[in-house]
């Protein structure tokens, strides 16, 4: 399954770099409301921290529309900017909702851990060690909230419910998603986050959850089977032939073909 996920991304992304590339401008320009303008706000640290705190809901906002013109790209393979207005409508109070909560639950691990780094004893010791879990397991699971919002649960309290179904499902596949985002990020720095920036991390991770649900589908019709051997090369069979194959010729032209 992970080689067809990274030959699927591959040409998806190719097909769709333009696109790809005006939402990670559009998310950068969204970060830099709360990223700068707080600093000139220095006169009034009420406005300053308010222009933070909305901004950086607002950037979620963002990502949540862009989650939802993302699943079109296999859907229907295109999306433009009234796509992405519509999506706006339909996904700012889940962007509201997440982005309240990572700043309440960042909020809350960030008090936590001071405080009991401050204690300087082995009870403070063991609990900022489960803070790091707790964090580690949130990342894992909440990587999905967003493309599961997308593709698959309208209502965000059920999302944020199933994302931590799938990731004690597949923690292997939950650790190996993080592993690829984080290699993307870093790469991203490369480019001022206009390639393999927040866009492309949520496609790939739309990509990965919509080919993972083929699993509960096939254990949905296949009650008996056992859940550990999953025919990956079946199930992704209707898939490989739709994703066809290229040439490097014709991913510089493609008219050719």
């Amino acid at each position: 399954m992970k080689s067809f996920l990274f030959k699927k991304m591959l040409y998806d992304t190719w097909d769709n770099l333009f696109r790809l590339v005006l939402l990670n401008l559009g998310f950068l320009v969204s970060a830099a409301i709360p990223a700068l303008l707080p600093r000139n706000l220095v006169f009034s640290p009420g406005i300053a921290v308010a222009v933070l705190v909305l901004g950086v809901l607002w950037c979620f906002v963002y990502l949540t529309a862009a989650a939802l013109v993302l699943k079109e790209i296999p859907d229907s393979g295109k999306f433009g900017f009234l796509e992405f207005f519509q999506a706006l409508k339909a996904g700012w109070l889940t962007g509201l909702i997440f982005g309240a909560s990572v700043l309440v639950l960042g909020l809350v691990l960030y008090t936590s851990v001071r405080f009991y780094a401050g204690l300087d004893s082995l009870a403070g010791t063991i609990a900022v060690a489960l803070m790091f879990w707790l964090v580690l397991a949130l990342v894992l699971a909440l990587q999905f909230f967003l493309p599961l919002r997308a593709r698959f649960e309208a209502n965000p309290w059920k999302a944020f419910k199933k994302c931590f179904l799938i990731l004690l499902d597949n923690l292997p596949f939950s650790l190996f998603c993080a592993l690829c985002v984080l290699v993307m990020l870093v790469f991203s720095l490369f480019t001022a986050f206009l390639l393999l920036g927040p866009a492309h991390v949520l496609s790939f991770l739309d990509q990965a959850l919509r080919l993972r649900m083929l699993k509960y589908d096939y254990l949905e019709k296949n009650p008996a089977a056992d859940r550990r051997k999953i025919p990956w090369h079946e199930l992704l069979a209707e898939e490989r032939a739709q994703t066809g194959n290229r040439s490097f010729k014709s991913f510089i032209y493609p008219w050719k073909d």
